[in-house]
């Protein structure tokens, strides 16, 4: 437990936005069911001269209603708002609005597995990934060299059982500093405090391998190939203090064989991870994840 961990800070440094498209928004919104809710959505976009590019919605079993709209509008951003607002509160609503294409801030936490790490920092300098990383945090050196190529700083904070809690006092630090609005635990091998998954929930996003509950701890893909396994794959999740048990974003898998030798299922296997991991950071960046209690509602 991470004792006398302080509340979630918020940064007193003004964000920087970059230089993209003010004129195309993305509206992001949530709230209880009842008929009429895209009528009036349409009709407030309509009042503020938008045009609409794109619309999912969705009504889930729980009763809540879901809905993604990215709207192009000359209107400046007050005047958008005051056109949306009144009608959030009447649907008594959780909504957000942004630009289409903002990239949002990820701190990423590592340990010494890099292959999850490279993919991410690959798409996101090719551009796949709408994603800024101003930082990455690694309890071994072992990925700064990677870190380093990228351009990217790399902080090392060996959490021991005796610094657990002071790293993750840092991490919360740097979490406030760089303004980060993912976490994402880029095959981190630690296990974060329930308190630490309480500060980041619903912005935290861990991967783990499918073979998960049935083969933990070390070598999971010896246990595989020992039983003989006929699917490999990998789930992205949120962070929650339930161990690798928090609401799914995405899962890949891939069939197998008994000719394949446990080398060959680990690099199948890390494959599936980093292949898994990066495309829910992308579906989070693009604000085409929300979550409906225990499950996520994912606007693909």
């Amino acid at each position: 437990m991470l004792a006398g961990c302080p509340p979630r800070r918020v940064s007193t440094r003004t964000r920087l936005l970059p230089v993209i498209d003010s004129s195309h928004w993305l509206l992001t919104l949530s709230c209880p069911d009842r008929p009429g809710i895209v009528h009036s959505v349409t009709g407030a976009i309509l009042a503020a001269e938008g045009n609409i590019t794109e619309l999912q919605q969705f009504t889930s079993g729980s009763g809540s209603f879901f809905m993604r709209v990215q709207v192009h509008s000359g209107m400046d951003r007050s005047i958008f708002e005051r056109a949306v607002a009144p009608l959030a509160a009447e649907l008594a609503a959780d909504w957000s609005l942004d630009y289409v294409g903002r990239k949002r801030r990820a701190l990423v936490l590592v340990s010494k597995a890099g292959h999850c790490l490279n993919d991410l920092l690959f798409r996101q300098r090719s551009g796949y990934l709408p994603i800024t990383i101003p930082l990455i945090m690694g309890n071994h050196p072992d990925l700064k060299p990677m870190a380093d190529f990228y351009g990217i700083p790399f902080a090392e904070h060996a959490a021991l059982p005796q610094t657990k809690a002071e790293v993750e006092r840092q991490i919360l630090d740097a979490v406030a500093e760089h303004d980060i609005e993912l976490v994402v635990l880029a095959r981190y091998m630690q296990i974060l405090s329930p308190q630490l998954c309480r500060e980041l929930a619903g912005r935290a996003i861990n991967i783990h391998h499918s073979f998960l509950p049935g083969f933990k701890g070390a070598n999971p893909y010896r246990q595989a190939h020992d039983r003989g396994v006929k699917l490999i794959g990998a789930t992205a999740h949120f962070v929650t203090e339930d161990l690798d048990e928090g609401p799914i974003i995405e899962q890949n898998v891939r069939r197998v064989d008994h000719s394949m030798d446990v080398a060959q299922l680990v690099a199948m296997g890390q494959e599936q991870e980093a292949r898994t991991l990066t495309e829910a950071v992308r579906l989070f960046a693009e604000r085409r994840v929300q979550l409906d209690g225990n499950r996520t509602i994912i606007f693909s």
